[in-house]
Order: structure tokens, then C-alpha cells, then sequence
């Protein structure tokens, strides 16, 4: 036992849960900027701000900025709770087929299993003490495993979602007027075939695939060197365990000082991943908005560079980035902060039924 600290593997349904929560947060709040940048991308001459006098000129501007966002929540939502909890799942096996797994404690703090002694002198010592400073609620790896797991969860997610991703940007766009999901699905299929609802389904692979496992690790990164400049720890620097109630307040420390290290970390992620994969995203949205045109993955990027130049690949960069570092911030956070204070409770309920 590691001095009365208690450790457990976190349950699929908890990431599962939090995903969907922090996906669906996320959508609803962030959907006008959504929307904004899709309108934005679907032709090289829109610009901000005709989208906004466009929609401002309209009927209930308000309401429309919030168009698409059923289709947004149900992507998004069920998206990210796909993702995160196969992400865990993944870690998790990468971890203890590497014999690395980590576990996080009741405070939120990551400690290593399979120890016998989590305040030891040494190297191991050492590495205990930097993990009781993370903020993470997944098992730590390399960079290299942080990029393939992140690329593989959110591919695998990115392919169940896709047709709710294509009614979900054809909602958004001007080009279309549907009805209902339950229409824009019958148009696609009657029009385009069950190819259709998977339309761009290459583009996003691109994109999302390295998106998600560059946005791991310099997430993983940036989490790691923050907590590093904290003056929180839950052992003094030779090694020894501290008092009971100067941990406790340590760990409470800690505790508040995560969602802010994971926010951060977030947005600066966010920010690096999106600048290099926005082509992609570019291209993803011509071919689900203009699959007769555009063809495919190659032979939309000819078109737009024939027609447009390069600046029409980081079209709607400035949105994206906006977005995608509050939506992905805010997801992160979100989400590790729910796993960590459900797992807590489980805990403390398992104690109680121990005592």
C-alpha cells in the first residue's frame, strides 16, 4: 500500500459519462463560432464579416447563429464521449503492455502502481513526486504514445460520427436549407447514396487523426511544465512523506490548481495543433458541402489551389483557432475535472462500506 493513499483504474463509463458532458457543454456554447467558420470556408469570397451581415439581415439573427446545433450537440457530444473514453481505454492498454501504468489517487494526483512505497528515496522517488503533481486523470506515456493513441481514438470516433458530421456542416452552411435532421438525411441518401453521409470522411481522418495526437502531446507537455513551476507536491524534497495534514492541504491545493494548469494547457495545445492541420479542415468542408465539384481529398486540394492560391487552405484559421482553443480547453477541463470528482466519490463511498 502506498501510506493510506488510495488507487484505482478509472471506469470506462466514467470517461464515457464526462466525455458526453464536456461535448455537449462545448457545442452549445460554441456553436455561433462553429457555424461562422463554416460559412467562411464554403467559398474563398465569403469573409466574417458578410457571414455576419448576412445573418444580421436575415430573420431571428440570434436564433440563426445557433443553427445546426442539435446535429452539433449529437456530434460533438456523442463524439467526445467515443473519443475520451476510447483514448482511456488505449492509454490504458499502452501503459500496461509497457509496464508504466500509472493511477490516479482520491486527490486528483497521479501516483505509480504497482509500488510499494510511493515516498522513496531515488529516482523512483523522484518520479513520484512529479507525478502526485499532475493534473492528469490518464496514464502517463511517452510522446510517441501520446501522439498514436490520441490519432487512433479520435479516428476511430471521426468514422462512426461522420454522417451526423456532414448534416451537421450542410446545416451550417448557407448552400442548404433543410428542414429537419430527419430530411437532410433522406436528401443526402436519395441524392448521393449512403457514400454521401460519409463524404470527406479522408479529409477529416487527415485532420482530426494528427489534430488529436498533436493536441496529446503538447497537451501532455504543457500540463507537465506547468505543474513543474507549482509549488504543490505531496512529498518533502528528501524523499520522505509529509504529515497527514500538511498533506491535505497540499493535495488540496493541487486540486484547485488543475483545472487551471489544464486549461491553459488546453488553449496552447489547441492553438498549435489547429495552425497545422487547418488545410485539411479546409478541404473537409469544401467536399461536404460541394461533393460534385470537389471529388475527393486530392482532387480538392488541386481545384483550390488552381482557383484560389494557398491562402485558401487557411481559410477560416482565425475562427478555427478561436474555437478550437476555448472548445478544447474547456472539453479537457471539463472532462478531467468530472472523471477525477466522480472517481472521488467512488472512492469514498467504497470507504464507507469498508468502515
Amino acid at each position: 500500500m502506498s501510506h493510506g493513499v488510495p488507487q484505482r483504474k478509472s471506469s470506462s463509463s466514467f470517461h464515457f459519462a464526462a466525455g458526453l458532458l464536456s461535448g455537449t457543454l462545448t457545442a452549445a456554447l460554441l456553436q455561433p463560432a462553429d457555424l461562422l467558420k463554416t460559412r467562411v470556408q464554403q467559398s474563398h469570397s465569403t469573409s466574417l464579416t458578410s457571414s455576419l451581415r448576412a445573418i444580421a439581415a436575415g430573420p431571428a439573427p440570434l436564433r440563426q447563429l445557433w443553427r445546426g446545433t442539435v446535429p452539433s450537440i449529437l456530434r460533438t457530444g456523442l463524439g467526445s464521449a467515443l473519443y475520451f473514453s476510447g483514448l482511456n481505454a488505449l492509454r490504458r492498454g499502452v501503459s500496461s503492455a509497457s509496464g508504466s501504468e500509472t493511477l490516479t489517487t482520491t486527490a486528483g494526483n497521479v501516483g505509480t502502481g504497482g509500488r510499494e512505497g510511493v515516498g522513496q528515496n531515488g529516482r523512483e522517488g523522484r518520479r513520484g513526486r512529479e507525478e502526485l503533481r499532475s493534473s492528469s486523470v490518464l496514464p502517463r506515456l511517452s510522446s510517441s504514445g501520446n501522439m498514436l493513441t490520441g490519432a487512433l481514438a479520435r479516428a476511430a470516433a471521426g468514422l462512426v460520427m461522420m454522417p451526423i458530421t456532414v448534416i451537421k456542416v450542410r446545416y451550417e452552411s448557407s448552400y442548404y436549407s433543410y428542414s429537419g435532421l430527419a430530411s437532410a438525411g433522406r436528401d443526402i441518401l436519395r441524392a448521393e447514396g449512403v457514400g454521401g453521409l460519409f463524404k470527406g470522411w479522408g479529409a477529416t481522418a487527415i485532420r482530426d487523426a494528427p489534430y488529436a495526437g498533436l493536441y496529446v502531446v503538447f497537451y501532455e507537455e504543457g500540463k507537465r511544465r506547468l505543474a513543474s513551476l507549482s509549488a504543490f507536491g505531496g512529498f518533502r524534497e528528501d524523499g520522505g512523506d509529509v504529515d497527514a495534514s500538511s498533506r491535505r492541504r497540499r493535495e488540496g491545493m493541487t486540486a484547485k490548481a488543475s483545472a487551471g494548469i489544464n486549461f491553459v494547457s488546453g488553449i496552447l495545445a489547441a492553438g498549435l495543433a489547429t495552425a497545422i492541420t487547418n488545410p485539411f479542415d479546409a478541404i473537409k468542408t469544401r467536399l461536404q458541402l460541394m461533393p460534385t465539384k470537389y471529388g475527393n481529398t486530392l482532387s480538392a486540394a488541386r481545384t483550390m489551389l488552381r482557383e484560389e492560391g494557398m491562402r485558401s487552405f487557411m481559410d477560416g484559421l482565425g475562427l478555427r483557432i478561436g474555437r478550437k482553443a476555448v472548445s478544447s480547453a474547456l472539453a479537457w477541463t471539463v472532462y478531467e475535472e468530472a472523471v477525477r470528482r466522480a472517481e472521488m466519490r467512488f472512492i469514498e463511498g467504497k470507504d464507507e462500506e469498508l468502515l
